[in-house]
């Protein structure tokens, strides 16, 4: 019988188990969703208790009948639970997505002391992070705090609860602004900072760590964060590709052989394997914006199939219309977590269709703005592809806008899923089978020479927005 790998995907909103061949065919797929819940203003959290369900869920089914020769995870990165010391949880899943720490990151990023830190981290003050939020729960929840074990993310958790080990590799721990880029070791000055210990973090591991589970006679091996994996799972590990990714929120990256750090503090900088980094821009306005839009705005029974056929019927530039979709605060490259979310130029002759346009539009408005950064030199950015990834990958649509905007040639990976690919590649490294790392490209999108003006009249408005609004 033909050997068979399974890539875990934690995501946002759902976990997806993926079974492939040594090739990197799909053999089956199964997910199962969970919710997101926003109990206070600025707050966005979960169970973890619904997750775990939902990946253990996953696991047994995908594994029906089967004995897969690893079970290898990526995972949805910037999450913090707090546990106590039997691995109970004292609080929800705290998402990327919450801005509790609002008040707390935005003194700490206009000091000196958090241009040191992003300097060590590679990572942006901002309340994403969970260095952030672990300063919250020291702040404003005392108890918590007093009473916490450990802080660890979700899948931390799920890891635990499948190996008894409290690890973590250094692709997820170099988003947490906690550990040092340079050292790949939890810093000491940060960690002083907050008045934790090193122990009250879990051991930074290599990706291809693998353990037996407790329960069970599988090999499992940690992987890493999304992002990183999307990065290799799509083959978009040398300079001339650029990864992008749209799910619940969305990513640009930039492979890299050394840390790179932002002079203005608008880039990200993570860890994959060996010398291999990442210099990147993550934006908390994706495809979660589209789900608003349908259910809170447009409240449409229409799939989203039907929705992306009228917009395709709306010329490039909306007819004027213009969404800069900041509705969950912003990441790269304005790192405000009050931003709000704007609609610009509507009149009376747009439609349900112009709307759904202009908001792909936006979005992708907000990625290009990451991408003019990484890489500034506009003939750079035409010999550079875009390799996509993600759940926006299934739109023909979507995709040609992307060549449009950006100007830059775009491929899709014949496995969409990137991330979970390139969660099974790292557990091929781990167990010294040769990579795959050639990645099976599908289609190619051009840009479209006649969209090219009406997108940089646009993308010009959509720049001056946010300065211009962001004191009223």
């Amino acid at each position: 019988m033909e050997s068979l790998y399974i890539g875990i995907d934690i995501g946002t909103t759902a976990t997806k188990a993926i079974s492939f061949d040594v090739h990197g065919n799909v053999i089956r797929q199964v997910s199962g969703s969970y919710e997101m819940y926003h109990s206070e203003p600025n707050w966005s959290v979960q169970n973890p208790q619904e997750i775990m369900e939902t990946v253990l869920n996953c696991i047994g089914e995908i594994t029906k009948g089967i004995q897969p020769e690893f079970i290898s995870f990526s995972s949805a990165m910037q999450s913090i639970i707090a546990i106590d010391e039997t691995g109970k949880p004292l609080t929800d899943v705290v998402l990327w997505a919450d801005n509790r720490a609002m008040g707390i990151a935005e003194e700490l990023k206009k000091s000196e002391k958090g241009k040191h830190f992003y300097q060590k981290t590679g990572i942006p003050i901002h309340p994403f992070s969970p260095m952030s939020k672990i300063a919250w729960f020291k702040e404003f929840d005392s108890e918590v705090f007093s009473k916490t074990y450990k802080f660890i993310s979700i899948k931390e958790y799920v890891w635990h609860h499948l190996t008894g080990e409290y690890c973590t590799d250094t692709s997820m721990a170099s988003g947490t602004g906690l550990l040092n880029i340079h050292t790949l070791q939890w810093d000491d000055e940060v960690l002083e900072f907050l008045n934790i210990k090193k122990e009250q973090l879990s051991v930074v591991c290599e990706v291809t760590h693998q353990c037996k589970g407790i329960s069970d006679d599988f090999l499992y091996v940690i992987g890493g964060g999304d992002g990183a994996l999307a990065n290799l799972g799509t083959g978009a590990m040398n300079k001339n590709c650029m990864a992008l990714t749209i799910g619940t929120s969305g990513a640009v990256r930039l492979p890299i052989d050394k840390p790179y750090l932002d002079e203005q503090m608008r880039t990200q900088c993570y860890h994959l394997m060996d010398d291999q980094y990442l210099t990147l821009g993550a934006v908390n306005n994706g495809a979660i914006i589209l789900q608003w839009l349908r259910e809170t705005l447009l409240k449409t029974d229409k799939s989203f199939e039907v929705l992306f056929e009228e917009a395709e019927k709306i010329p490039a530039g909306s007819e004027g219309l213009l969404f800069v979709p900041y509705l969950l605060g912003e990441r790269a490259p304005i790192w405000d977590a009050s931003a709000k979310g704007s609609i610009l130029g509507m009149q009376i002759t747009h439609t349900q269709a112009h709307l759904v346009r202009a908001t792909l539009e936006g979005i992708l408005f907000g990625l290009f703005q990451i991408t003019e950064i990484l890489l500034p030199n506009p003939e750079k950015r035409r010999k550079t592809k875009v390799m996509a990834s993600g759940g926006f990958g299934k739109s023909e649509l979507w995709l040609q806008m992307v060549a449009d905007i950006f100007q830059m040639p775009v491929e899709t990976s014949q496995t969409i899923e990137g991330s979970a690919w390139g969660a099974v590649l790292i557990g091929m490294k781990s167990l010294g089978i040769d990579l795959n790392t050639k990645n099976k490209t599908g289609k190619t999108f051009l840009p479209n020479s006649k969209h090219k003006k009406v997108y940089e009249e646009a993308f010009a408005k959509f720049k001056k927005v946010y300065p211009v609004l962001r004191d009223l």
